[in-house]
């Protein structure tokens, strides 16, 4: 006597094996796009735009967009700030270098930076699924959140450039580094003058 679920496949298990298949497949093509940085947020940038154009269009979802506004501030302050805060390790003894006689400590982002690009990609694709529902469209006057937001913006970057300037650190580098040495000075060039 076979038992009671020996009857066949499950009608779970195609959807199951789809999702799976998808899953792998989106992942294949997430680590793809990995070294095309340049690519990737232009691409966000993109979806940013069509996001932006709906919400102008439609003349509503303002809380959706307030919404997302602050949850991409907090991933900015994520992408700024370091992985260990300098605040901590001074308790603890150890800082930042501060000076060239110091050991040489690169900067580690808390928020690297492809997962920054895709935690805002999918903030507004989330944000653009969410206009098509009538129950996000709350009615708002939306230059009071606007004007809250840009105070709260402005006094989060205010808090962040000044922990930048005191533990003297930069979210950003342009380029490798090259170290040139000393110049040769005017009179040790080596050519007689005449």
């Amino acid at each position: 006597m076979e038992g009671v679920g020996a009857e066949g496949p499950s009608p779970m298990a195609p959807l199951a094996k789809w999702r799976d298949d998808f899953s792998r497949a989106f992942q294949y093509y997430l680590d793809r796009s990995t070294p095309h940085t340049m690519q990737r947020w232009i691409g966000t940038l993109a979806v940013a735009s069509i996001y932006v154009l709906r919400v102008y269009y439609i003349q509503g979802f303002y809380i959706v967009s307030y919404g997302l506004g602050i949850y991409l501030l907090n991933l900015l302050i994520g992408f700024l700030s370091p992985k260990v805060d300098p605040e901590l390790e001074a308790l603890d003894g150890a800082s930042l270098p501060t000076k060239g006689s110091d050991e040489f400590k690169p900067f580690i982002r808390r928020l690297p930076e492809f997962k920054f690009w895709y935690a805002i990609t999918k903030a507004f694709c989330v944000a653009f699924l969410m206009t098509f529902f009538s129950v996000f469209d709350v009615p708002v006057f939306w230059p009071i959140l606007l004007c809250y937001w840009v105070v709260l913006f402005v006094l989060t970057m205010k808090r962040q450039i000044l922990h930048m300037i005191k533990y003297k650190y930069i979210p950003f580098s342009i380029g490798k580094q090259k170290y040139t040495g000393k110049r040769p000075s005017a009179s040790s060039s080596g050519s007689p003058r005449d």
